[in-house]
């Protein structure tokens, strides 16, 4: 783990709960690809109100990234950074992206937590995600939808 204040904050949680001693070091980083967003949602994840993302199964996929598993933790950030948040993954669900309904977007807490604001965020954010990769979403395209807890914070 490069990022000493994510390596700290792991620290904090494992001197509280021994039992994850042996548990393999969270992923790091932030939700979103922007300042804003990011600092938005992790203030979000740190107050439980943000306890679920989507993430699009393709771009998982063309950025070599694993899918996450029930019990994975992650070092949740802000854009610079710093650790806000400890969380643990307790669902994964794949998705198509025309079956999200409202409770995926409450979940998700963001904006008002309508599934009409959800499905304009979401569909502007796998647009720029994608295109990186001469890529667009489609209505079709599978969503692993990630549920999770937050189980330490500072």
């Amino acid at each position: 783990m490069d990022n000493a204040s994510a390596r700290n904050l792991w620290g904090d949680f494992l001197d509280k709960h021994t039992e994850f001693a042996l548990k393999k070091a969270p992923k790091v980083g932030y939700f979103g690809d922007n300042e804003k967003d990011a600092n938005l949602l992790a203030n979000l994840v740190c107050k439980d109100i943000k306890r679920a993302t989507s993430h699009s199964l393709l771009g998982l996929q063309l950025r070599n990234e694993t899918i996450p598993k029930i019990d994975d933790f992650f070092v949740v950030t802000d854009w610079e950074g710093a650790a806000k948040c400890l969380i643990r993954t307790t669902s994964v669900k794949m998705i198509p992206y025309f079956s999200i309904h409202s409770e995926h977007a409450r979940l998700e807490g963001e904006g008002d937590k309508s599934l009409d604001y959800w499905k304009k965020v979401h569909w502007e954010y796998y647009t720029r995600e994608l295109a990186e990769f001469n890529r667009r979403p489609l209505e079709s395209m599978i969503l692993v939808f990630e549920r999770f807890e937050k189980v330490f914070e500072r």
